[in-house]
């Protein structure tokens, strides 16, 4: 996992203390990793010690490999800073991160929590919109049509916004995976889109918020309102989202 968390020069832990892209210039309310190993649910370590600070997590990705894994460092978007609040987050073989952000989420949790089914209500672990998503993704039939259950939760997201006349914008930037196939989507209901690259190399594909590399040279963004999947193929895919058109807005 060095390979790409630490050794890079914009590795993520790198980027984890200065941004080139996000909303916040540095991302130190907590960290996580989650990857496949020889069982079907993904291993998690996640704490809430900035990135660069956790000597465990350097030593832990010299070790660690994984065909697929997921990494990420968080900033906070108003909800605590917790261990069950960093990503990635998992419920059975399934693994969900995400950069972005509910608008007005505070005056809207208890709807957006409401398209969670008690089945899956009992993994709530912790009280972010992101956990959110993915719980009401899973409670949407994630495991049988990964793509509708995308585009149910945010359509029914952003009308949940529009009758409860929230102004702030609905932006995502996800990945999920079921530890053989990965989905990557990116959207945003105004006209700063979170930033999401793609770089497939010899069957190997990488899936980043920034480059790993400053240039960035070899690098190529996700389309905004598509879902980009990849199943060890020649190249990924890319379907647009049906989704309403003034979700699908390009910066």
């Amino acid at each position: 996992m060095e390979e790409l968390i630490s050794m890079p020069n914009h590795s993520l832990i790198a980027q984890s203390l200065h941004c080139a892209e996000a909303k916040v210039n540095t991302n130190g309310d907590g960290f996580g990793i989650g990857w496949y190993g020889h069982k079907p649910e993904p291993g998690l370590y996640r704490d809430t010690q900035p990135a660069w600070g956790d000597e465990n997590l350097l030593s832990i990705t010299k070790h660690l490999k994984s065909s697929l894994f997921f990494a990420h460092v968080r900033a906070s978007t108003g909800t605590a800073t917790s261990r069950s609040n960093c990503h990635p987050f998992a419920v059975g073989k399934w693994m969900f991160m995400h950069n972005g952000q509910i608008g007005g989420y505070d005056d809207i949790r208890r709807q957006i929590e409401g398209m969670i089914s008690d089945d899956f209500y009992r993994y709530r672990q912790g009280t972010t919109d992101s956990e959110a998503l993915f719980l009401a993704m899973m409670s949407h039939g994630l495991d049988v049509d990964p793509v509708g259950a995308v585009q149910q939760v945010l359509t029914k997201t952003l009308e949940i916004m529009r009758c409860n006349d929230v102004i702030a914008p609905l932006r995502v930037a996800m990945a999920l995976t079921d530890g053989e196939r990965l989905y990557a989507v990116r959207c945003s209901s105004d006209k700063i889109v979170p930033s999401l690259y793609y770089r497939l190399h010899n069957s190997n594909l990488s899936v980043v918020s920034e480059p790993l590399e400053k240039g960035g040279q070899g690098w190529y963004e996700v389309p905004c309102g598509h879902i980009m999947i990849y199943g060890g193929d020649n190249a990924p895919c890319f379907i647009p989202l049906d989704i309403p058109e003034e979700f699908c807005k390009v910066a």
